[in-house]
């Protein structure tokens, strides 16, 4: 639990979205009204082919490999967002979500980490025997989640571990910073802990442009805040899943509609899609994000 000034989004106690808003459903009513769409017992898809070590100042590349892990690779620094590669999300191995699909690529063929950003501390984003891993296999990565998470880290053992506000920013090398930038969301890993560490997102900023990793979020203005900010981003990696009953999720995540939206307030360049078809946490099926997502884009005018 974070202790420290109060702030637009910590009221001393707790942290607080820019723009808070209740669900339009109750947790009770949705648990009881569920509409469930299909699922695999056990999808298999290859992993993709290792990556290269490391890509050359000025460029970007970006590999998709499950849930809301990416590998960013960009001027010569290799970047993890929320890893996982644990077959749950959960506080106990024997129950709660299950991976349906591998991971996209395999833990031995990772080029060499430096640095890992984490969104905010729920269990299929914060996955410490992944990071555990990842400290053992890399000693010198570093760690970067919001304000109040760095004592859980350091407790687990990962020392190289900062904690950053929203809008503060930390160099990465001479040429590429890295700024933590708000999200709609919420935290918790118990019952008595609800909002106690912050959520956010991130731009890395350097000589190949500007990426944006949203985290995980519901819709907002902070979309058009980061590219007011930061000009539209090169790369855009956007949340479609767990977004049904969106009368319950849309507080906190971001429908394929939505996220085609926030590419458009964003301006980017091009966008990646994520958090979709690796763990069941909501309504929608499986293959229904990825559906959505193609529908809405084909609803867009013509550029």
């Amino acid at each position: 639990m974070y202790q420290g000034p109060r702030s637009d989004h910590f009221d001393g106690k707790r942290f607080i979205n820019q723009d808070p808003r209740k669900a339009k459903m109750s947790f009770l009513d949705w648990q009881l009204h569920r509409e469930r769409g299909p699922w695999a017992d056990w999808t298999e898809d290859p992993p993709g082919p290792p990556p290269p070590q490391r890509v050359p100042r000025g460029a970007l590349r970006v590999t998709f490999i499950n849930h809301a892990t990416t590998l960013i690779q960009l001027d010569g620094l290799n970047v993890l967002t929320d890893p996982i590669w644990s077959d749950r999300c959960s506080p106990v191995s024997f129950a709660g979500p299950h991976r349906v699909r591998p991971p996209g690529l395999r833990f031995e063929d990772l080029p060499p980490i430096d640095v890992v950003l984490l969104s905010h501390n729920h269990y299929d984003h914060m996955d410490v025997p992944t990071l555990k891993r990842l400290a053992h296999q890399f000693p010198n990565v570093r760690f970067f989640a919001g304000l109040g998470n760095r004592a859980f880290l350091e407790s687990k053992g990962l020392r190289n571990a900062v904690d950053l506000d929203w809008w503060q920013e930390v160099p990465l090398t001479p040429e590429v910073k890295l700024v933590s930038t708000p999200a709609h969301h919420f935290s918790n890993r118990g019952l008595s802990d609800q909002n106690g560490t912050l959520w956010t997102s991130y731009v890395l900023q350097g000589p190949s442009g500007v990426t944006y990793f949203a985290g995980d979020t519901g819709y907002g203005k902070h979309f058009r805040q980061v590219r007011e900010r930061f000009g539209p981003p090169r790369l855009a990696v956007l949340p479609i899943g767990a977004f049904r009953p969106e009368a319950f999720m849309e507080v906190v995540h971001v429908s394929p509609e939505q996220a085609v939206q926030a590419h458009l307030d964003l301006e980017a360049r091009l966008s990646v899609p994520m958090h979709f078809g690796t763990f069941r946490l909501a309504d929608d099926g499986q293959e229904e994000p990825v559906t959505r997502l193609r529908a809405a884009l084909e609803a867009q005018p013509e550029p």
